[in-house]
């Protein structure tokens, strides 16, 4: 893999909570580095607790660590302030997580749409809702664009909230047990959909995930484990021993 490139990369990552408790610090993430390439797929397990969660909303900029640094496209977000940083996740990252968050009396195409309201411009408003209908078209929910979420089903739902999650075409795909809430034929269909978005588009998408089936269709699987990431040879397959 050509690492020249660089969507994403951590370096030295640490997150320490202070325990109310006990007021003894538990450090989460310990030092973590990690690079990862434009159009990558990529899985991260281990069990509830690890620090999953909080990985990957330091790598959204929704937490920040206690120590390191997070670059995207080289940039390094530390040195960003709070407004920089929500123009960043608006225009950069998309966020897809276990619950659809969907605001109920809005129809899908507005769903979709709500990320570019900070678009002012009439042109460019226009241009993302023709994507949010091509999308919602992509995603076979062409004849759902007026619906509201009561209407439709928890997998529709859940690709309705993919398809917001691309519409500011982000280079940044970051899903959070996006298959948690859905049953076993609606989380196989989304998983489907996820790795089809992902080689389409050369979207860069990282996935936390309890479910072994959608980890091992990334192109690469990370557990983290006691704090460190360790990456799951290829040649050693998944088996429920190695993830809950």
């Amino acid at each position: 893999m050509d690492m020249a490139a660089k969507v994403l990369e951590l370096v030295d990552v640490s997150k320490v909570y202070r325990s109310v408790e006990q007021g003894a610090p538990i450090e989460i993430l310990k030092g973590l580095n990690l690079s990862v390439a434009p159009g990558e797929s990529l899985a991260i397990i281990g069990p509830s607790g690890s620090g999953k969660s909080t990985l990957l909303n330091i790598m959204g900029t929704l937490d920040q660590p206690t120590s390191g640094l997070v670059k995207l496209d080289g940039q390094d977000l530390s040195r960003s302030g709070e407004f920089e940083l929500a123009r960043t996740r608006n225009e950069k990252i998309g966020f897809i997580f276990q619950m659809h968050h969907l605001l109920p009396h809005c129809t899908v195409l507005e769903n979709v749409l709500v990320p570019t309201l900070a678009n002012s411009d009439k042109s460019g408003r226009k241009e993302a809702e023709a994507r949010g209908w091509q999308l919602l078209q992509r995603v076979g929910l062409g004849e759902r664009l007026n619906h509201f979420p009561g209407q439709i089903s928890g997998g529709e739902r859940q690709r309705v909230a993919v398809v917001r999650a691309l519409i500011n075409q982000p280079k940044l795909l970051l899903a959070d047990e996006p298959t948690g809430a859905l049953d076993r034929a609606a989380a196989h269909e989304l998983s489907k959909l996820l790795v089809e978005l992902n080689r389409e588009q050369q979207l860069t998408l990282i996935v936390v995930t309890h479910a072994l089936d959608l980890a091992e269709r990334m192109g690469r699987i990370l557990e983290l484990r006691d704090g460190h990431l360790v990456t799951l040879s290829p040649r050693h397959p998944l088996t429920p021993s190695s993830s809950p």
